[in-house]
């Protein structure tokens, strides 16, 4: 099948879609928006072809009537972008987050529905290995019945541009990431949340730059995270770094290659019950990883009839309703529901 498609938001992130894109067969990205029209020629240019670029993304969409629409543009344009791309028959794979309000978020998924189109979110962290081979070896029971999830994240980027001035940038930005792959590594959704944010001293965040959050999970068990966009040097990964408590025993990830794990061995003596490591699963073919070529296959073949993608609105809607919550337990100083 072949499908096109328009691609809005030209900035630094839009350089991961097109590198996919260029990836599967079929695909072509036949137009580049973005305000900056430097910024949409250079997409264009990093394309190839005959692509067309401009500043109006309504107008390109009916000037080009995609099958597609890849939105990379800044949030608080998501929802009237979207919605106007779903009306005009267009299947969309977006940024997240998928909204700026839970509202915002339902009102797409239902005219997506409405519409009959696929609308997905390119929550491509559940799409690398580690979070793959480790997804195997808790769903393996090895570990027992996971009774809690443990995340640290610490980093010091400068970005500029709009997050350094965006409310709630850690938690909309980039935990989301983190939670998403709590909920698919533990195959628990989360039911309620304690959360605080805040601004240190020296951020060169205009607001709440850093946080931490305790959420309940519906099978039990419990998922802390504590995340900070200002932490000057031993920087964790981008991916977090992970302990995950089982009945059984214990997993560690550093958030890049590192992975280890832990199971009760033989009876103990004295204090501690004695542990044997176990064994990490490998790579399997199966794992559909690759990032953002990860979640763009999955899109595509959803869109050729295969299965609904992973990271569709109406899983995705879960983690960020989890985003949503946390800050609402900031802004609150409460304990929150976190509902969909």
């Amino acid at each position: 099948m072949s499908l096109r498609a328009v691609l809005t938001g030209c900035g630094a992130m839009s350089a991961g879609w097109i590198d996919a894109a260029k990836q599967i067969p079929g695909l072509s990205i036949a137009g580049f928006v973005d305000l900056d029209p430097r910024r949409a020629q250079a997409a264009a240019a990093s394309w190839g072809g005959n692509a067309q670029t401009g500043a109006d993304a309504v107008a390109m969409i009916d000037a080009l009537r995609p099958d597609i629409l890849f939105d990379v543009a800044v949030p608080m344009a998501r929802h009237t972008l979207v919605a106007q791309a779903l009306s005009r028959g267009c299947h969309v794979l977006t940024e997240k987050p998928m909204a700026e309000t839970m509202a915002q978020a339902a009102d797409l998924l239902a005219r997506a529905k409405a519409a009959g189109r696929i609308h997905a979110v390119i929550q491509n962290r559940r799409y690398i290995a580690p979070i793959r081979r480790i997804r195997r070896l808790l769903a393996s029971g090895v570990l027992g019945r996971v009774t809690s999830l443990h995340c640290d994240f610490f980093l010091g980027p400068h970005f500029g541009g709009f997050r350094e001035d965006m409310r709630h940038v850690l938690l909309l930005d980039m935990a989301i990431h983190t939670f998403d792959a709590a909920r698919c590594l533990s195959g628990q959704d989360a039911e309620a949340v304690y959360c605080r944010e805040w601004n240190p001293p020296g951020s060169w965040f205009a607001h709440e730059s850093s946080a931490a959050a305790i959420f309940e999970l519906t099978d039990g068990a419990v998922f802390t995270y504590r995340g900070s966009w200002v932490a000057q040097g031993l920087g964790t990964s981008w991916e977090s770094a992970w302990r995950i408590v089982g009945e059984r025993g214990s997993l560690v990830w550093d958030g890049h290659d590192d992975i280890r794990a832990e199971i009760v061995g033989p009876p103990r003596s004295h204090l501690f019950d004695t542990a044997q490591s176990v064994e990490i699963p490998p790579r399997d073919a199966e794992d559909r990883i690759d990032g953002h070529l990860g979640v763009m296959r999955d899109f595509v073949a959803a869109i050729e009839g295969g299965l609904q993608p992973e990271t569709r609105g109406e899983d995705n809607i879960k983690s960020f309703a989890m985003v949503m919550a946390a800050i609402r337990s900031a802004e609150s100083g409460m304990r929150v529901a976190v509902d969909v």
